[in-house]
């Protein structure tokens, strides 16, 4: 199953080309119910309905480091600090968009505005201190989600062992386009993942690749405790900007267009602007925040 969240955040699941509406306020309750969601017999085309972010979860779990390649990568370029395996932290889930969204640049704060492509893990049941070996019973599904991040500010951030600032910011959360139940993508730890900005392959990897596997960091996670609907990202991998040879001739600029695509999860497209185009007036001063 495909399940989305479109047009005023009616609920709904694709089946080919429509739009099945299920009774439920939200892809959340949806799980907080344990998928007994009866349809309510209302059918769009899918050409016709807008998209929105597939769900806002109660807690949103990153995982930093899981794709080894991704510290190699920075560590290759002497970025900052390391990034291994184990990092822990909370996403803002006000900063969540979803496909189509745009991405606005905050450039009173950040000229160093990045990408990472990953894989997030849905929780459809809740639950805590729980095995490896338990941890398939929690996992409910998959979407893409681009990390987008202010590297200037991470720097910063991680002189103190720590980053949350840089990702929190609003519209860095892109996540969509849908959820693809557990069931419909068979093995996770086998899909291709590719990221494009302007049609250019900059990341291309596989989630076979992750140094923890999905079991595994499900549950490391599970001490925190999980409420249905709660998002866990898997790290992202190799290609980032910042690691790049001219990473400020490839960071992100208004204008470009990113496409996160990961394989049965779909492509997650959204376009960056600017302040202005935005909002309609210039960026407010920067003093308090740099």
């Amino acid at each position: 199953m495909k399940l989305v969240t479109f047009d005023d955040g009616l609920v709904g699941r694709l089946a080919d080309d429509l739009v099945l509406e299920l009774d439920t306020a939200s892809t959340r309750e949806f799980f907080e119910r344990g998928g007994s969601v009866p349809e309510t017999g209302r059918r769009f085309r899918a050409s016709e309905v807008r998209l929105r972010a597939p769900i806002v979860p109660k807690k949103f779990f990153h995982t930093a480091g899981n794709f080894r390649e991704h510290h190699e990568d920075l560590a290759r370029v002497n970025w900052s600090h390391p990034v291994n395996k184990g990092i822990v932290f909370f996403q803002n889930v006000d900063a969540i968009i979803g496909p189509g969204d745009p991405v606005v640049y905050p450039s009173h704060l950040t000229n160093e505005l990045d990408y990472e492509l990953e894989m997030a893990v849905v929780i459809g049941k809740p639950g805590k201190f729980f095995t490896a070996e338990q941890a398939a019973e929690h996992i409910a599904g998959y979407l893409v989600f681009n990390d987008i991040t202010a590297r200037d500010i991470q720097r910063r951030e991680m002189e103190s062992g720590v980053f949350s600032f840089s990702k929190a910011i609003d519209t860095f959360c892109p996540i969509g386009p849908y959820i693809v139940t557990a069931d419909e993508v068979g093995d996770p730890h086998d899909l291709d993942m590719e990221l494009r900005v302007n049609g250019q392959v900059r990341q291309k990897s596989n989630t076979a690749r992750m140094s923890v596997s999905l079991p595994q960091l499900v549950a490391y996670h599970s001490p925190q405790v999980y409420s249905a609907g709660d998002l866990i990202t898997t790290g992202t991998v190799a290609g980032v900007a910042a690691s790049t040879g001219s990473p400020m001739d490839n960071y992100l600029k208004p204008g470009d267009v990113v496409e996160a695509e990961i394989e049965k999860l779909g492509v997650l497209r959204n376009r960056i602007v600017s302040w202005e185009e935005a909002h309609g007036t210039p960026p407010p001063a920067a003093g308090q925040w740099r």
